[in-house]
């Protein structure tokens, strides 16, 4: 500033090439040098800057972006030109090598895939198929019934074998295809009982009253609820000093075999479910049963007991009941996943040979929770692998019984 009075414009020594950056941003900006006061076309000498603006302001910035614009730059790749494509493409005069078409080679129309196998249904529907097959809807016959009256004993004195499990649903399968079945359940616990949602509280009318005060067995016989063709007779608590009891009773070992004979009804199967013991209780059912069925598990303890029982049958036989005979072992609880259960069914197998019966009873969660719900595993899981083998089991003791009829007493 002079003493003149005139001003030096700090902008007029700025060269023209010098540009504001974008990033730069003060009242009357705009990218073309235009501002509200200014034309649009100015040019860029009279754009105006900042009074405390460095000259060199924009330098720092311009570097910066042009560093980067080069790295930028090599990094995107190079997009061929229209004389790399030409050059590239095939010469007319190049040797072409001949390509033999592709020959389609015949298909087999009976050929199926593996994923889609016709004999390998979803696991779902055979499910669902062998329900339908246990379930039988319909109510026909399915299973041969025998000429006479069948009564099997089911009888092992060691405890945890399965018989009052292979009572129940043996009944349930036979009961399903078209067979009459009574269920005698003459354990103290009422398992049975409880298996085929029978009320066996105290003051029910039970097997007690049968044994002890000769009360017809067709007013203590109970309809199973859901089940046709199929009847229990229940357990109390009172049974348990049943035994004590038929001490002092004239012909105390003939009891139950008088009550069943009295029956006016007539019955394809009667099941009498035994006490893990060998006493009276259990002497009565195998006098009153023409066949002994024996569940075996699949385990060294249970082959232990075996020979003591059958010393047992053989007494019975010789003294009380000349017609009884063991005509069924079945192995229940066998796990395929031990040796263990591999030896003991071949030692079973040799030893009683045709009496094994072929079906094999697995370990199965399914048949213990259905007692829970007041069912058999035929019912509360139809498909299940449990079912299954029962109901196997239960045919294969139906097409026995056509091939070697038993005497009848009912």
């Amino acid at each position: 500033m002079h003493d003149d009075g005139r001003y030096d414009d700090p902008r007029a020594n700025r060269s023209a090439n010098d540009h504001v950056s974008r990033e730069t941003s003060y009242p009357a900006w705009s990218p073309d040098g235009s501002g509200p006061d200014q034309p649009a076309n100015r040019p860029a000498d009279s754009v105006p800057r900042p009074v405390n603006a460095p000259s060199d302001s924009r330098s720092a910035g311009t570097r910066r972006n042009s560093t980067a614009s080069a790295r930028f730059e090599q990094a995107v790749p190079q997009q061929p030109t229209p004389d790399a494509v030409r050059d590239a493409a095939v010469s007319p005069d190049a040797p072409t090598v001949p390509v033999e078409p592709h020959e389609a080679e015949p298909v087999d129309p009976s050929y199926v895939s593996r994923e889609t196998a016709e004999d390998d249904d979803p696991p779902l529907a055979m499910e669902a198929m062998r329900a339908v097959q246990i379930l039988n809807p319909s109510g026909e016959v399915t299973m041969p019934r025998p000429e006479r009256t069948r009564v099997m004993c089911v009888a092992n004195q060691k405890g945890g074998v399965g018989k009052t499990t292979t009572t129940v649903n043996l009944a349930v399968a036979l009961a399903l295809h078209g067979n009459r079945v009574l269920v005698v359940d003459l354990d103290p616990q009422g398992n049975a009982s409880t298996g085929l949602n029978v009320p066996h509280h105290t003051g029910v009318p039970d097997v007690y009253d049968c044994l002890i005060n000769s009360l017809p067995l067709e007013e203590v016989a109970q309809p199973v609820e859901g089940i046709p063709n199929l009847w229990c007779v229940p357990a109390t608590i009172d049974l348990a000093g049943a035994e004590i009891e038929l001490v002092s009773v004239v012909a105390r070992e003939s009891r139950l075999s008088r009550a069943i004979e009295a029956y006016p009804g007539h019955f394809d199967y009667v099941f009498i479910d035994c006490p893990p013991s060998l006493g009276l209780l259990t002497v009565n059912a195998l006098v009153a049963a023409q066949e002994v069925l024996i569940p075996i598990q699949c385990e060294y303890y249970a082959l232990e007991g075996l020979n003591q029982l059958i010393n047992n049958i053989n007494l019975v036989r010789q003294h009380l009941n000349p017609r009884l005979e063991v005509s069924t072992i079945l192995l229940t609880m066998y796990d395929r996943r031990t040796r263990l259960a591999d030896a003991v069914e071949q030692d079973v197998r040799n030893h009683f040979g045709d009496k094994v019966l072929q079906a094999v009873i697995p370990r199965n969660v399914r048949v213990s929770e259905a007692p829970s719900y007041g069912q058999s595993v035929m019912t509360y899981d139809p498909g299940s692998r449990g079912a299954t083998s029962y109901f196997e089991a239960a045919q294969e003791i139906a097409e026995r019984g056509v091939k070697e009829p038993v005497g009848r007493n009912a």
